[in-house]
């Protein structure tokens, strides 16, 4: 299975948020919801410079991404594992800025003060090794 799979595509296409998961430096996890995009190749997210997920990022890039729902036999999700690359600016980085405000209309344009990426932040997309699902049927 990989990203591409109409089943995830669809199924992301469904959600808002995902847990991110990151190395600390003492090797334990850290998992924290994530607004995210999602294309054929990669997911990609939007976090605040300095934040310890960025740093165990820029430390070790391994990450874990599930986006999960449902209940008591009806569990459906995917699970990505990869490595985040962060983005430099360039007309891609803002393109995706674009979409990023398109899909959280009005919360992140509220959150950001208007539709132009603040300085603090940091986008980075996971390009993933190895990608699972269940219950899509």
């Amino acid at each position: 299975m990989d990203l591409a799979d109409a089943t995830v595509q669809r199924y992301l296409a469904t959600k808002d948020v995902a847990l991110l998961a990151t190395v600390n430096p003492d090797g334990s996890p850290l998992a924290m919801p994530m607004w995210f995009l999602h294309n054929p190749a990669t997911l990609t997210m939007i976090s605040v410079a300095g934040l310890a997920k960025v740093r165990n990022l820029t430390r070790d890039p391994r990450v874990c991404v599930v986006a999960e729902s449902g209940g008591r036999g009806d569990i459906r999700g995917v699970a990505v594992q990869g490595r985040a690359e962060f983005l430099d600016d360039s007309p891609e980085r803002r393109a995706l800025v674009e979409r990023f405000l398109d899909k959280y209309d009005p919360h992140l344009a509220k959150l950001w003060n208007g539709r132009v990426m603040p300085p603090t932040r940091v986008m980075f997309r996971i390009v993933p090794s190895h990608v699972r699902s269940w219950g899509l049927g």
